[in-house]
């Protein structure tokens, strides 16, 4: 219990050991090059950890769909195939329609041929159980001429979508405008997608590109569907989601105009194109109406469309002293690693290890006696006199020198 009382109130202090040893030499001035450009080229230059970040980004996207298409001999206007009308961030644009007009409430036969039926009993074990387009009676009742179908209750006549129609290709031709407006909280900037002092004529003639007009607004439809790496005539045709990705990575140390918007463009249900059950995107609405005697019907659209998501993120930095100062004496320590690597090889891997803890350990007594006897304290001109060692390894000559 003395001995670990004794033990617990030592102190220890550095002692500085010169090795002159050329392999630990290079080992210790490589791994503080290797520190010290790791900080300077990584932390400062490439991460610009000097700087105070703002990932908080506030974001507003507006849009608006321009062009004309022929649809079953119909002209078709932006209030035909854009839903919803809002002109928010997600979009659609219908490319392909089924439509079932004049639909009532009433008692039908379901369309598809997993309730085709020769008798009620085929239809019995559906009965009250939702079909695919009403609720199914538990009747066989006619379909056509030829064959039978059990009975729903629902909108009828009963929706067929398995009916082939042509996608509207002039969809590849449409322009949508995009206006984005971004705001860095933490330094109260802001700043939007295109220019203050872009004109009405400018964009009436300009179409965005990636390398000479990224602050043009105006997208073409062909053109977003191409940078995704899409084919436009099979979109058209089952439908899907395209991603707007919108990026602002601003240095607010440089001049306002370095800090600029770069757009990329992608799938977003990618896995659906894969999936053989459910591929593309499309969606029901209905548009309904009544009629003189106060009785509701509606016509039902099955649409095929291309979905945009307008996806904006970003951060901003700009120079901040709390950041640089730790950041600084995290590489002035981070040097230290050198001398903790260099002593684990001096004090285990090389010829002369004992040698180098004789030097480096050491102990000392407050009490001049007791070191005396126990061999424990030399005076400085005996320790340099003795304890210069000389020795040669196959990894070059070196010496342990001590000064105290």
């Amino acid at each position: 219990m003395w001995t670990c009382i004794k033990d617990f109130f030592n102190y220890e202090t550095t002692k500085s050991v010169v090795v002159k040893s050329w392999t630990i030499g290079i080992i210790n001035r490589v791994v503080q090059l290797l520190i010290i450009t790791y900080f300077i080229g990584w932390v400062f230059v490439n991460e610009k950890a000097y700087q105070v970040r703002d990932t908080a980004i506030e974001s507003s996207v507006m849009t608006k769909v321009k062009g004309f298409g022929v649809y079953n001999d119909k002209v078709m206007d932006v209030a035909d195939y854009v839903t919803p009308t809002q002109g928010a961030s997600v979009f659609c644009i219908i490319t392909k329609m089924i439509t079932t007009e004049n639909q009532v409430q009433g008692l039908c036969p379901e369309s598809e041929k997993k309730y085709v039926c020769k008798q009620d009993s085929q239809c019995s074990k559906h009965t009250n159980k939702p079909g695919s387009y009403g609720i199914l009676t538990g009747k066989c009742v006619p379909f056509n001429a030829t064959i039978n179908m059990c009975e729903m209750k629902g909108w009828c006549p009963a929706e067929i979508d398995t009916i082939k129609t042509t996608p509207m290709m002039e969809v590849e031709n449409f322009t949508i405008f995009i206006k984005n407006s971004i705001r860095f909280p933490t330094f109260n900037y802001t700043k939007g997608n295109f220019l203050t002092t872009i004109t009405n004529d400018y964009i009436k003639i300009c179409n965005f590109d990636m390398i000479n007009n990224t602050y043009c607004p105006i997208f073409k439809v062909g053109d977003v569907v191409r940078y995704a790496q899409q084919n436009f005539t099979k979109l058209a045709d089952k439908g899907g989601v395209i991603g707007i990705k919108i990026g602002w990575i601003c240095d607010l140390d440089k001049s306002d105009d370095q800090c600029n918007p770069s757009y990329s463009f992608t799938r977003l249900d990618a896995m659906s194109q894969k999936n053989a059950v459910s591929p593309g995107y499309n969606f029901r609405f209905a548009k309904y109406y009544k009629m003189e005697n106060g009785t509701d019907y509606r016509t039902l659209v099955k649409a095929y469309a291309i979905r945009f998501d307008v996806l904006v993120n970003g951060n901003a930095g700009k120079f901040n002293m709390i950041p640089t100062l730790i950041n600084l004496v995290a590489a002035f320590t981070s040097v230290g690693v050198g001398t903790v690597l260099c002593d684990i090889i001096l004090l285990n891997f090389l010829k002369g290890a004992e040698q180098y803890k004789a030097k480096k350990f050491e102990e000392v007594s407050d009490s001049p006696q007791e070191s005396r006897s126990n061999g424990l304290y030399r005076s400085q001109l005996s320790l340099r006199q003795s304890e210069t060692i000389m020795r040669s390894s196959d990894s070059g000559a070196f010496s342990i020198e001590q000064y105290c």
